[in-house]
């Protein structure tokens, strides 16, 4: 807005908003808007993929401590654990049993139970366990996996 001054310091008349003025505004209230748009989609994203990784790491923790439950005979019988599993995601808010209507996440899985270290005395008594877990979001794919060992006179034959 352009005022004018008179030579006797008083007001004369008052113009309006130029077009560059004009402009320029919008252009600065555009910026603003597309910029704090962006932020909000980027953190809502961020927030998502963070939700996703967490359920991945309690999939891969919770089998992790089934292994931790099993006996030694157990854990070196190749057909009483698994070697796939599949696990749902569900957002907050919907339960197992809306299932059918929503179309959510579901990690699938594997365990691999391998051989010790190698070249070392006590490596017939440790197998390696490593559980990996993979996903699609958006169209990308993801892939978490988690390994550790187990000795045949490890926490379960303290418990049991």
């Amino acid at each position: 807005m352009r005022i004018r001054f008179n030579s006797k310091g008083g007001r004369q008349m008052m113009a309006g908003v130029t077009l560059i003025e004009a402009l320029v505004a919008m252009g600065v209230f555009g910026i603003t808007f597309f910029s704090l748009y962006g932020g909000m989609s980027m953190g809502i994203s961020i927030i998502r993929d963070a939700r996703e990784n967490l359920r991945a790491t309690q999939v891969m923790v919770e089998k992790m401590e089934t292994i931790r439950l099993y006996s030694w005979d157990q854990i070196t019988n190749t057909t009483f654990i698994p070697s796939t599993f599949s696990e749902s995601y569900y957002p907050e808010g919907l339960s197992a049993d809306s299932q059918s209507t929503y179309n959510g996440l579901v990690y699938s899985g594997t365990l691999r139970i391998t051989g010790g270290p190698s070249g070392v005395a006590y490596g017939g008594d440790m197998r390696r366990v490593t559980v990996g877990v993979s996903w699609t979001s958006n169209g990308r794919s993801h892939n978490r996996t988690m390994s550790t060992y187990v000795a045949r006179h490890g926490l379960q034959n303290y418990i049991y």
